[in-house]
This record gives C-alpha cells, sequence and structure tokens, in this order.
C-alpha cells in the first residue's frame, strides 16, 4: 500500500491501540476517511475510550452533526489455534454503542460491497472480520468487482428463501446455517 498511495496516505505506527486509534479518530474529526484496523479486534479494547466516547457517542449525542467518517477493523470472534484474549466476539458488545455501526460479513460479496459502503459511510462503522473465514473461497461474479458496488449497510441480506422457519446469523454462521437449512 505504500508503493502504491505514498507515505502521505499510509501510516505504519507503533502498536499503541490507543495512540493509532486516537490519531485516526483526530483524523475522521477532521473531515478525514481513515481505516485503523487492529490486528485482532481484541486488542480495541486498549482504545475503548477513543472508540466509544471520542468517536460514536460524540457523533450520536450531536444527532449526526459531528461526523467522524471512520472504519474500524479487525478479525473478530472464534480463531484456530489462539487462546481466548484472541478470540471473542464483540459484535453485540459494540452494536450497543449509540453512533456506531457494526459489520459483520460472511462472503466475498458481503467483504466488497460492505467495505465500500463503510468507508463511503460518514458514521463510524466497527468492521469486524472473521479469521477462520480468510481461507474460505467463494465465487467472485464480475459485479461485486466494479468499484462502485456497494451493499447498503442496515439492512439484512436474505441468503436463502424458505417456508417454515428464519434462521439468523453473521459472520461464519452464514455457513453453518446455510447447511443446516439444507439438512432441515
Amino acid at each position: 500500500m505504500l508503493d502504491e498511495f505514498g507515505a502521505n496516505r499510509v501510516w505504519d505506527t507503533p502498536i499503541t491501540e490507543a495512540g493509532f486509534t486516537g490519531i485516526g479518530v483526530g483524523a475522521g474529526l477532521m473531515g478525514l476517511r481513515p481505516i485503523i484496523e487492529f490486528m485482532t479486534i481484541n486488542f480495541s479494547m486498549q482504545a475503548i475510550d477513543h472508540i466509544v466516547n471520542s468517536c460514536a457517542k460524540s457523533h450520536y449525542m450531536s444527532n449526526g452533526d459531528l461526523t467522524c467518517p471512520i472504519v474500524f477493523r479487525g478479525i473478530n470472534g472464534v480463531s484456530a489455534g489462539v487462546a481466548a484474549q484472541h478470540s471473542q466476539c464483540f459484535a453485540a458488545w459494540y452494536a450497543s454503542v449509540p453512533g456506531l455501526k457494526v459489520i459483520s460479513p460472511y462472503d466475498a460479496e458481503d467483504n466488497l460491497g460492505l467495505l465500500r459502503a463503510a468507508i463511503r459511510d460518514n458514521d463510524p462503522v466497527m468492521y469486524l472480520e472473521n479469521e477462520m473465514m480468510y481461507n474460505r473461497e467463494f465465487d467472485v461474479p464480475d459485479h461485486i468487482c466494479d468499484p462502485n458496488f456497494l451493499i447498503p449497510i442496515g439492512k439484512a441480506k436474505i441468503q436463502r428463501e424458505g417456508t417454515d422457519c428464519t434462521i439468523t446469523a453473521h459472520a461464519k454462521m452464514v455457513g453453518h446455517s446455510l447447511e443446516a437449512a439444507e439438512i432441515l
């Protein structure tokens, strides 16, 4: 990324979550569109004051007048071969924060369309990925490769229509839910 976008746009920061998150929130409040990546979203707890109070709640309490177009991105939830401090799921926790949108993609279409939408959104967005999905392959139709392809934030995606029951899931569990629907 550094070679493509240059040192004015890509900053390699020390690993201090509170520090680089504070810089990112400040940049977002000044009109830039930073993307803050946590190696694992578990480490976002080190920067929770900036995410919740300086960013999301300020946006919420100002009724949207104070904008911070920022994306917080990281691995969330269960992972293989790591301890509990690397495998927690913070989706429900962050979803309860006023002023913060939370995204949890499943497939390639979700990843491309929702990440683009998150970057273009004027509100703070928490983008939660599941590490165990990184090696999963999906078909990638041509239409999702269009840089203007977006998936609206806040609208549920129906993966499979049925008639007898509704299964809701996010991230990795969507695949398991689709398999269960086939069996049932």
